[in-house]
């Protein structure tokens, strides 16, 4: 799998997603998420129109991304947006109101406060976008939220998601470590959502291979 490939989806979506002009100096840091924004009706109504439109061109399943529509825009005549000036907030809600009519969890609108750039070529990310994703999983520090050895020496992993190996590998080898030398181990899975089979394979390796196995890229 490329990484043309892996950022995908990711492009789609955030093409899709709240890139709204920051102010300067308060560009999105190293570290945490992103400081929230206040929205306006305009942005909110821009947000959804490039959403729609993102999905009929790009989304899997056609005829889901017309019931998406569909279902934005009722919600959109009922004014249940009307009250949402977060700009993660409305994120969020997107989120909530598309994966209840597709029930794709893979699905999602993101926040960034920084403009994104729309992409010139479908086929190739840039390198500024390549950077964009690199830093995002930073600051999730790669889907692995939580660690910690519980009373027994029980090992507990919360991992969010398997993020391209190439990226999230190192992270990966310092959890497993971590955690190498309990009895028993729980990987929390419940809101994970999925990714890369590179990453899969790199962390059952430790599970069911004598040696780990860095991920063939």
């Amino acid at each position: 799998m490329t990484i043309r490939h892996k950022l995908g989806a990711f492009i789609i979506l955030m093409a899709a997603a709240l890139a709204l002009n920051a102010p300067a100096g308060l560009a999105q840091g190293p570290q945490g998420p992103p400081p929230d924004m206040t929205i306006d009706a305009a942005t909110r109504a821009a947000v959804i129109d490039s959403a729609i439109k993102n999905l009929n061109e790009a989304y899997v399943f056609p005829e889901v991304a017309k019931k998406m529509e569909q279902a934005l825009r009722e919600r959109v005549a009922n004014k249940e947006y009307d009250s949402v000036t977060s700009a993660r907030a409305f994120a969020d809600k997107l989120t909530t109101d598309l994966q209840a009519v597709s029930h794709d969890k893979h699905l999602r609108v993101r926040y960034s406060r920084e403009v994104i750039a729309e992409r010139q070529n479908a086929e190739e990310p840039t390198a500024e976008e390549i950077e964009q994703f690199k830093t995002i999983l930073r600051q999730t520090n790669y889907g692995f939220e939580k660690i910690e050895r519980l009373p027994g020496n029980v090992g507990y992993l919360d991992l969010r998601g398997f993020n391209p190996a190439e990226f999230a590998a190192e992270t990966g080898a310092a959890a497993m470590s971590f955690l190498a030398n309990t009895d028993a181990l729980i990987i929390d899975l419940r809101r994970n959502g999925g990714g890369d089979p590179a990453m899969v394979a790199f962390l059952t390796s430790y599970l069911f291979g004598a040696e780990p196995q860095r991920p063939l890229l």
